[in-house]
């Protein structure tokens, strides 16, 4: 099965899919959705970007639709886990529009906004909640919610989850859940904790992987550029004179730092937005939506906010602070090269930072190629023989195994100030290549 119409899917769901010019599976999709029809637990392990939403949604609503009209007061017949607002937002804008032409009865709950009409919701049952385990949590502790007739548990993004310290809230929410029921669990990553997680919640699960845990998007163009810390504001500035990077996600490590990009971009004349915890959720949905809408070029997020983050053509990536979880690095650069396009990344390293370069490059088992062609490059730091970065005593040292030039595939697309090779096709042609399939994209949407 390589399309939507070959799984069977009801008429008015296939209507739907189709309407948001989807005809391809993707391979997540194409392995996930008969084995969840046919009544299997499972463990999917998949980076962003690669439509696993659509993988767990579609069947889901599929299934939904035996007894549709079944509800109890205060229930939900599924669960859907995220670890964060924009994710469950995100997730629950797609659910929506599967499902546009069915009777089927979404709820979305979130801490950070009133949960008063988030009650009202729920108050005459509910076929899928899609919620973020604080908040919903709080709604059981008031009995605005039973668990008690949940068919299908899924947990998305479970690796975030456990790094934002949802371990025991998943826990407790498990404990409520009926053990007759189909649980799916989606992971970028399968660190240790996660394996454990999926060991104690499902049932003799298939597993499906469609790419090697806590690798890089394979279309993502990544470069690591030396700079000292004091310089990485002007290497910003610098990157951004190239036109190509045209629709940019900036990562940085805390809140204030995100909010000290955020100035410098405004002071520079470069339409920004900035996402962190400290923002209310309408302030955070109203840069994500000017970002998705092309009113603004630039997104400045830390990692927990940029969760749940589905834009189309993110041209680039910049790590303005290098993560010190290399798996944030994962998922960070799989904001962009989604459905089928290409992208690049650019990651800001300074001398302090060596250590999570080194932590990253074991996890992705590749060495980030060196880019040398910006004014900021530091000498100093060097790389070691196995990819880590150490400080070289004479200012010089071994640079990555391609000199700084070219990726692993050879091409030169990404790069800032202008300087790329004719490889690059982007609608100015010195852009990173997009796809430009003119009648359908490649699968539902992530």
């Amino acid at each position: 099965m390589t399309k939507f119409t070959d799984l069977g899917l009801n008429a008015s769901v296939l209507r739907a899919v189709q309407e948001g010019g989807y005809e391809d599976l993707t391979p997540i999709q194409e392995q996930a959705i008969p084995l969840v029809l046919a009544d299997k637990d499972l463990i999917g392990v998949a980076q962003t970007g690669t439509g696993k939403t659509a993988a767990f949604s579609l069947p889901l609503i599929q299934k939904l639709l035996t007894g549709e009209g079944k509800r109890n007061a205060k229930c939900t017949r599924a669960l859907i886990l995220a670890p964060t607002r924009e994710l469950a937002v995100q997730i629950a804008e797609n659910i929506q529009a599967y499902a546009k032409y069915l009777h089927l009865r979404v709820a979305l709950v979130y801490g950070g906004a009133s949960a008063k009409p988030q009650i009202k919701a729920l108050a005459p049952g509910v076929d899928i909640l899609i919620a973020t385990p604080g908040r919903l949590l709080d709604l059981n502790n008031q009995r605005c919610i039973d668990l008690g007739k949940v068919e299908y548990l899924i947990l998305d993004e479970a690796d975030r989850m456990l790094d934002m310290g949802f371990i025991r809230d998943i826990q407790k929410i498990v404990a409520q859940l009926p053990k007759e029921r189909q649980t799916l669990l989606f992971s970028a990553t399968m660190p240790g904790t996660v394996e454990k997680l999926a060991n104690s919640l499902l049932r003799n699960p298939q597993r499906i992987e469609v790419a090697p845990a806590a690798t890089t998007a394979e279309k993502v163009d990544q470069h690591v550029l030396l700079v000292p810390k004091a310089r990485k504001r002007e290497l910003l500035a610098h990157v951004l004179k190239d036109d190509s990077l045209s629709r940019v996600l900036i990562f940085t490590r805390t809140k204030h730092g995100a909010n000290r990009v955020a100035r410098q971009l405004d002071q520079l004349g470069i339409s920004s937005g900035a996402i962190h915890g400290n923002k209310s959720q309408n302030a955070r949905q109203k840069a994500l939506n000017a970002f998705r809408s092309g009113e603004t070029r630039a997104l400045v997020a830390t990692d927990v906010a940029a969760r749940g983050i589905d834009v189309d053509g993110v041209t680039h990536v910049i790590n303005f602070e290098i993560p010190n979880e290399p798996e944030s690095y994962v998922h960070r650069i799989g904001r962009t090269a989604r459905a089928g396009a290409v992208g690049a990344s650019l990651s800001f390293c300074d001398h302090d930072e060596r250590g999570y370069l080194r932590d990253i490059e074991k996890i992705i088992r590749q060495q980030v190629p060196v880019l040398e062609d910006h004014p900021f490059h530091l000498e100093g730091i060097a790389r070691a023989p196995e990819g880590s970065v150490e400080e070289s005593g004479n200012g010089g040292g071994r640079r990555g195994a391609s000199n700084g030039r070219n990726n692993a595939g050879g091409q030169r697309q990404g790069r800032p100030g202008g300087q790329a090779k004719s490889q690059r096709s982007g609608p100015s042609g010195n852009g990173p290549r997009r796809n430009r399939s003119s009648n359908r994209r490649q699968g539902a949407a992530a």
